[in-house]
């Protein structure tokens, strides 16, 4: 057994799992965000209501950066946890193997082990999401780059600044990370509805452009031609690079199933590899795949 949990900057979920697919849900808590005693008393307190042996471990999936040679996280949404080594400290006080990865890192391995990704030996997980995310499983297990960083496909200077026939300017935005012409600026829910300003001076959320385009608008369809343009050229070099068998795309945007399948058909045209079946595919699991994630990082990495 495996006490699971999914912990981002306002809610605390927690399960107990006998496979990675086998949950019994505990509950969910607001998250401490200032008092790391209250975060790790939280802890402990749904860890006994899951009703877990002593010494049961624990699989936490988080919002932020696991360095995996020295257990620092960083986690900007959750001060009491930021700069610290929450595994070894949550170990020590609670008595248990503890294991952390990143939210899109365990959206991947829940992927990989127990939705889309089964049967593949390499999957990269996409998350078109307010921003851009991924993570890599190899055979099962979670590729843990150096720095915590490997799936990072949003960041670099990567957008193209003329697309579409006859060509149209897109400026490289700035990025959060600090660097401009990120995918990120571009690729996720708040990307696209940037896009869609700069084409039609319009403010649309990213539902109201998806529907629209869906319902044969004009100007929404430009919108989506262009930013399935500008995300294929570097999701299809990551392709090139990583090998995967198949991209589950999870996030906001992984619902819009239509909006998948064109950016698969687009990714399929510019890769090395000619594979006549779907690579980038709609994600499976849109609830509780964190907690999935956590279960599946705990049972590959032999935490049981």
């Amino acid at each position: 057994m495996i006490t699971c949990f999914d912990i981002g900057g306002t809610t605390i979920k927690a399960a107990t799992a006998t496979a990675p697919n086998a949950l019994a849900t505990i509950g969910r808590v607001p998250t401490p965000l200032d008092d790391f005693e209250a975060f790790t008393a939280t802890i402990a307190s749904l860890v006994e209501q899951g009703g877990a042996p002593e010494g049961t471990p624990i699989s936490i999936s988080v919002t932020g950066v696991v360095d995996p040679d020295t257990g620092i996280t960083t986690v900007a949404n959750i001060p009491c946890i930021d700069g610290r080594n929450l595994a070894g400290d949550l170990a020590t006080l609670l008595g248990c193997t503890v294991l952390v990865a990143n939210d899109a890192d365990c959206f991947t391995l829940a992927e990989a082990h127990a939705g889309a990704g089964q049967g593949h030996r390499v999957v990269f997980g996409a998350i078109l999401g307010t921003g851009i995310g991924g993570g890599i499983v190899a055979d099962g297990r979670l590729f843990r780059g150096a720095g915590g960083l490997s799936g990072e496909w949003g960041h670099g200077t990567a957008v193209a600044t003329k697309v579409g026939v006859p060509p149209f300017e897109v400026p490289h935005f700035a990025c959060g990370c600090g660097q401009a012409g990120c995918v990120d600026t571009i690729g996720g829910a708040r990307g696209i509805e940037r896009l869609h300003r700069l084409l039609h001076d319009v403010d649309l959320p990213s539902t109201g452009i998806i529907a629209a385009w869906q319902a044969g608008d004009p100007a929404a369809s430009q919108t989506v031609d262009l930013h399935v343009e500008l995300v294929s050229v570097p999701l299809a070099l990551t392709v090139n690079i990583v090998g995967p068998d198949i991209i589950p795309v999870g996030g906001g945007l992984g619902n819009a199933h239509a909006l998948v399948a064109r950016l698969d058909a687009a990714v399929r045209a510019r890769i090395l590899r000619r594979i006549d079946r779907p690579l980038v595919v709609p994600a499976q699991l849109t609830v509780d795949a964190g907690l999935i994630g956590a279960a599946s990082l705990a049972y590959s990495e032999g935490a049981k």
